[in-house]
């Protein structure tokens, strides 16, 4: 059959506004997450599973050789956009004694593995690391004369003249990226702005330092109304009394009128959950990593899928030796676990806020 009025048709093309023709833009972003790698000394009074560290990061440089779990395929596991971090990079922040620095050596041990950009440490991807409970105080408040938090600032600031991120809180900690459409926020410790009065631990090395309000900020500025995937990440989540519930609900009111597809934490064990406030529908997926000796998650926001799964040792067992220090032995065998497949809000190709 001819088609009828052709040119009239073609006139209406051209009349069209370029932006309505626009396909929404393409979504396909792989990445890997991690948390508690706790690098210590290898004479640490306690014993140190740093081989199971690095195990975890050459198994993070093959994972794109290997495919999705059945229930998640099908097909390759993309090249992974980079690896986030989520605090306890070290197991002593501010410790030195007989005139080592301990705290540095640690630090220097997680540089060696994780680097920075994928060309300066064993693993191959950009890292995106931010600070737990372990990893000291904040800068000028440590007593030992290292400060994980000031490494932390001023790799961030490598990180923006790599143009690896693109926003940064004005004291250098708490920051945010896009991978496609997607927009990632590290938050570090947790998501509040000061230590609740009701907390009970050291109001100095758990200062979450205006975090909440960088969030606050950062999603008016690079998110708006425009409908993009957000994913969050902070070392505590809500399981935790380090972190409580009344500032929980207060960070969900942050959250809430954004398009938040993830959160991501560690701090505590591994699995995967969602969680809301008392009272409300929305709810948060979220993915507790437990610890990089163990394994790490592979995530994947392709569309409107989400899917993440845990590449996990199998048969890691830990032991105390009789001077007290731990032990672990490991089949080197790897296994899944913890799938997680949903469906999330598709992207709605508006403007603002991108």
């Amino acid at each position: 059959m001819k088609h009828r009025h052709p040119i009239l048709h073609s006139t209406l093309l051209a009349c069209v506004p370029c932006a309505i023709l626009a396909a929404p833009p393409t979504r396909d972003v792989t990445f890997l997450s991690a948390s508690d790698t706790h690098y210590r000394e290898p004479d640490h009074r306690g014993g140190c599973h740093n081989d199971l560290n690095r195990a975890s990061v050459e198994e993070m440089n093959r994972i794109s050789e290997l495919t999705w779990p059945d229930k998640l395929g099908p097909g390759k596991i993309g090249k992974p956009r980079g690896v986030v971090l989520l605090g306890d990079l070290i197991d002593d922040g501010d410790r030195a004694e007989k005139g080592r620095q301990l705290s540095a050596e640690q630090y220097q041990l997680f540089l060696a593995d994780f680097g920075l950009d994928g060309t300066d440490g064993l693993v191959k991807y950009p890292v995106f690391e931010g600070w737990g409970n372990h990893d000291g105080p904040p800068i000028g408040k440590e007593k030992k004369g290292f400060s994980s938090q000031a490494g932390i600032k001023q790799r961030n600031l490598i990180r923006k003249e790599k143009k690896l991120i693109s926003n940064i809180s004005e004291n250098g900690l708490h920051y945010s990226w896009n991978w496609d459409d997607v927009h990632f926020v590290q938050l570090n410790f947790y998501p509040a702005d000061k230590q609740n009065a009701r907390v009970h631990y050291s109001p100095v090395w758990h200062d979450p330092q205006n975090a909440r309000t960088f969030l606050k900020d950062d999603l008016a500025r690079d998110v708006g109304t425009s409908g993009r995937p957000v994913v969050l990440m902070a070392h505590c989540g809500f399981d935790t009394n380090w972190w409580i519930a009344e500032d929980w609900a207060a960070f969900y009111q942050v959250a809430k009128p954004y398009n938040v597809v993830l959160y991501l934490y560690g701090h505590t064990g591994t699995g995967v959950s969602t969680w809301a406030p008392d009272g409300e529908d929305k709810k948060l997926n979220c993915i507790n990593d437990g610890h990089a000796d163990v394994g790490f998650f592979v995530i994947n926001l392709t569309g409107d899928r989400l899917r993440a799964a845990y590449r996990m040792k199998s048969g890691v067992q830990f032991t105390k030796s009789p001077d007290g220090k731990t032990q672990h032995t490991w089949n080197g065998q790897w296994e899944w676990k913890w799938l997680l497949d949903k469906q999330i809000p598709a992207f709605t190709g508006a403007k603002d806020g991108t």
